[in-house]
């Protein structure tokens, strides 16, 4: 029992072999396969379905190369990470800080007198209206 083309080659594989050889053969190249009249005229002379047929009859003389990574034997060394003490640490914080004071709005905190203005204010252009 021969065994499946799809065990064989993966789908992008099959559609690669299969195109390259209706290429092949819509460019006048010989059938490998003997085909009737009636068959060509079954499938309508479509050169896609010959070099499936080929394919799978299994007399195309393609081979596909499936190249396996290759494996170092050298082992992976471990990077070493710098320990900060708390001191230096402070000091990035520090410097972070300031520099997101430089670049940031100060904003101030909502108060109750300031909410009940802007409502007042909506409210008296609903009687201006």
């Amino acid at each position: 029992m021969a065994p499946e083309l799809e065990d064989l080659f993966s789908k992008y594989e099959i559609a690669r072999i299969i195109g390259a050889r209706a290429l092949q053969i819509s460019m006048n190249a010989p059938l490998l396969i003997k085909l009737s009249t009636e068959q060509l005229e079954e499938i309508k002379f479509d050169p896609i379905r010959i070099a499936e047929v080929e394919l799978r009859s299994g007399i195309l003389p393609i081979t596909v190369n499936k190249p396996f990574p290759m494996k170092k034997e050298e082992a992976l060394k471990r990077v070493k990470e710098r320990k900060l003490t708390d001191e230096e640490k402070a000091k990035i914080e520090t410097t972070e800080e300031e520099e997101i004071e430089k670049e940031g709005e100060i904003m101030e905190l909502a108060t109750p007198d300031d909410e009940v203005e802007e409502e007042s204010d909506s409210g008296s252009d609903d009687e201006r209206e």
